[in-house]
């Protein structure tokens, strides 16, 4: 490098500070020149970079991108709407296979008689039924009104006649499926053939094995397989078991004055909540919870008899694959990181002997109950169908619908919503938050990452209703 050039790196300002005696000097005294500045260049250099890098570093630090400038567990959280906000990308709506086509016609001959006997909850026996009267248009049977389940244990004496419109139901199968109130003379007096239905999933199944008996005896009582494969189904059975279920069950005039009244007194707009954290819930869930209280820890030891929690690393496993019912500060959580407004009005749509319900209602003040909303006596008076229908009836028509389990009655209000066009439905995921709490994850950090997973789900339509009526479509 030459003298010249190095004169011209010289910024003016230093250039200003040279004393003028030295810049008289004639350029074969320039090598003097340079030796006398380089000192005082290097000094002020080494200044000036001192301090370019002690303000970035400064803006580096107290940016509020940069993770070490807030605590790793609370990050401020986001504004955002909440998470009805989102736009879809898939729906599920009801087929139109089955809504818009007009049924096959029923054969002429008729195969016998076939009475479901319904066993437990309200969904799960009308769960049954739906499958039952698939089964009853494959085998080309009429249909008997089904056998509701007498059970002390869900305080329940009711018949399918107590909750469903009868005259409904049967006008709306017409052309799907024969249904008749009383059975012909002949056979009225006899106690049907019971035919074990546990192991029979599809078309096959019943036409081999379930046919010979109702040709046998002419009436029959099944109660259809939890684990059904209606994908196998032909589409006049599917046809007949979606119509049954989403198009003909209404319930009775007077439980649909209930639920009315119900509705009404709800402020609106409302969210309803389906929590589910019973004793014999959480027992059966086979799950172990700290922190419950004295009263709530009794309850579950009560419920257990012989089922006892799972421990150490089969907890943790357990408890990672989503098992174990959440509590109602965990849904409280959920809900938060959803960023719905802790102003929510909530209808909660549960069972009896909800535990630790100060979770929920510590964060979310305004929930509502049947029991608080309804007369006492009206209350008192109401058998476990009744009560469930008209949790049902408020929450396929409630605002928003979210659940802590995915269930019978999950899956059935689900449906119903979709197939009213309602699609504020969401189910929220206990094994998210069991293997994120797992990692370690609480605060905001644990909020952030619920709402990404539940967003995704929302978005995509995860869950809103039951494949075997409902189709997807592309928003």
């Amino acid at each position: 490098m030459n003298k010249s050039s190095l004169q011209l790196h010289l910024p003016p300002v230093l250039i200003n500070q040279i004393p003028l005696e030295i810049k008289s000097q004639s350029i074969r005294n320039r090598t003097t020149v340079v030796s006398m500045i380089a000192p005082t260049v290097g000094k002020t250099l080494l200044i000036s970079t001192a301090i370019f890098f002690s303000v970035f570093l400064a803006l580096i630090l107290f940016s509020p991108s940069f993770p070490f400038s807030q605590s790793p567990l609370n990050p401020p959280p986001p504004e955002r709407a909440d998470i009805w906000s989102l736009r879809r990308l898939f729906e599920w709506r009801p087929c139109e296979w089955w809504l818009q086509r007009r049924p096959d016609p029923l054969s002429v001959k008729n195969n016998g008689y076939i009475r479901v006997d319904c066993y437990g909850g309200l969904n799960q026996m009308r769960r049954d039924f739906c499958d039952g009267v698939g089964i009853a248009r494959l085998l080309n049977a009429t249909l008997v009104l089904p056998k509701f389940e007498v059970a002390a244990y869900w305080n329940e004496s009711s018949g399918f006649e107590d909750v469903f419109d009868v005259d409904y139901f049967i006008e709306k199968m017409n052309g799907f499926v024969q249904v008749v109130k009383e059975l012909p003379a002949e056979l009225a007096s006899k106690e049907p053939f019971k035919v074990d239905c546990s192991k029979r999933k599809g078309l096959f199944d019943y036409v081999e094995t379930v046919l010979p008996s109702l040709l046998k005896h002419r009436y029959i009582s099944i109660t259809p397989a939890m684990s059904q494969r209606r994908d196998r189904y032909p589409l006049y059975a599917k046809a007949a078991l979606c119509q049954a279920c989403y198009s003909a069950l209404r319930l009775t005039a007077t439980l649909e004055k209930k639920g009315s009244d119900l509705l009404e007194a709800i402020p609106k707009p409302f969210l309803s909540l389906h929590l589910r954290f019973e004793p014999d819930m959480v027992a059966y869930s086979q799950c172990e919870y700290s922190f419950l209280s004295a009263n709530s820890t009794q309850a579950i030891d009560s419920a257990r008899g012989e089922r006892k929690p799972w421990t150490g690393e089969q907890a943790r496993l357990w408890r990672a694959r989503g098992k174990c019912p959440l509590t109602p500060n965990e849904t409280a959580i959920i809900l938060q990181s959803l960023s719905i407004p802790t102003t929510t009005n909530i209808y909660l749509a549960a069972g009896d002997g909800l535990m630790e319900l100060e979770g929920l209602t510590s964060v979310y003040a305004n929930v509502f109950t049947k029991s608080t909303l309804l007369s006492g006596t009206d209350f008192e008076n109401m058998h476990g169908n009744t009560k469930a229908a008209l949790d049902y009836y408020v929450s396929i028509n409630s605002d928003s619908y979210v659940a802590t389990y995915f269930g019978n009655m999950d899956k059935m209000v689900a449906a119903m919503r979709a197939f009213k066009g309602l699609y504020r439905t969401l189910f929220l995921s206990r094994r998210a938050f069991a293997v994120l709490t797992n990692q370690g994850l609480n605060g905001n950090l644990l909020m952030e990452a619920l709402w990404k997973i539940h967003r995704d789900d929302f978005v995509m339509g995860v869950g809103s209703a039951l494949p075997d009526c409902f189709c997807e479509f592309k928003l």
